[in-house]
């Protein structure tokens, strides 16, 4: 099979398109015939600093497709059946094989390219939102990285629940299209300073809720925009900047910070039964893929290279 395979860390460049071995199915897994990749923001990361299990080494956590093959001990699956598939790593390739419990039937009505976007990005949003940020009806809730697919999954979530929604991004446009999703108020941290926009919207209360994927000075923003017993989810690192924080006015107002990390539970039932239910909700429409662009497998250098441009709404994938 093709696959975009990388032999060092590095950026975009490393990735090679190149003819490698078809991943082997064993007794408790399923292989596909990938037919759309959705580039997570993980994958960029894993890609540039993650040491590498192997050589050739085959990035990427979310991919959908068909069902090609199935291992002797699994059980509710069948050969055609559409699937999208989680792992920690393969997706970047025409096939791919991965634990059954982490393959997730697509239903009617939600298309491949649709479904390969969802678990991750959904399922982090709902995890932030209410399994660890216990939001509530009424409360604020302020989404950092708002034009990204994570961002703008938690935007409709929070906003189904009864929230009034803030999010940040870098330029109009994507807000824009944040508000047609249920976002209350935009900020453009370009252009605005973050935490005094936070107080004026809410009456220098802060918020009771913040969403943060970004980390860095962002997750020190993050902590000065929150109120009183205020709580943020942070589940990442995506602007890949060190710094050491200063963790102690966390008490004043009794604040907390709590880190998720949704694949740690991905076989819990209760994940199993949430990325089931978020799919069947997008099917149905009551909540909304963003897809950006769509690119080539042989393109995935130039593909990492656009996602970390930050140009992208939503999703960018790609097609063997």
């Amino acid at each position: 099979m093709k696959a975009a395979v990388q032999y060092e860390l590095g950026g975009p460049d490393v990735l090679r398109y190149e003819e490698i071995p078809d991943p082997v199915c064993g007794e408790n897994d399923v292989r596909i015939q990938v037919e759309a990749v959705s580039i997570e923001g993980g994958d960029t990361l894993h890609r540039a600093g993650t040491p590498l299990p192997a050589k050739p080494h085959v990035v990427g956590y979310q991919a959908a497709g068909e069902v090609i093959e199935i291992g002797k001990n699994v059980k509710g699956y069948e050969l055609g059946q559409k699937v999208v598939t989680v792992n920690a790593f393969g997706s970047h390739a025409e096939q791919r094989v991965v634990p059954y419990l982490t393959a997730f039937q697509i239903p009617d009505g939600l298309s491949v390219e649709e479904a390969a976007t969802v678990p991750i990005p959904f399922g982090t949003a709902h995890d932030c939102l209410f399994e660890f940020g216990h939001l509530k009806k009424g409360e604020t809730v302020l989404i950092q990285a708002g034009a990204s697919a994570v961002g703008l999954a938690a935007i409709q979530l929070a906003k189904r629940a009864g929230a009034t929604v803030i999010a940040t991004a870098s330029d109009e446009k994507k807000l824009e299209t944040a508000k047609k999703l249920g976002l209350d108020h935009g900020i453009n941290y370009v252009t605005q300073d973050l935490v005094k926009e936070v107080m004026r919207l809410t009456d220098n209360k802060g918020v009771d809720l913040v969403v943060d994927p970004v980390g860095g000075s962002t997750l020190e923003k993050s902590i000065a925009s929150l109120g009183h017993r205020g709580r943020i989810s942070w589940m990442g690192n995506a602007g890949r900047e060190k710094i050491t924080y200063d963790l102690s006015s966390l008490s004043q107002g009794n604040r907390s910070i709590t880190g998720i990390f949704f694949g740690g539970e991905i076989i819990t039932d209760r994940v199993q039964k949430l990325v089931r239910d978020l799919l069947a909700d997008i099917a149905k429409g009551e909540l909304k893929v963003v897809l950006d662009k769509t690119f080539k497998l042989s393109e995935a250098a130039e593909a990492h290279s656009y996602i970390e441009s930050r140009k992208a709404v939503g999703r960018v994938l790609m097609k063997p």
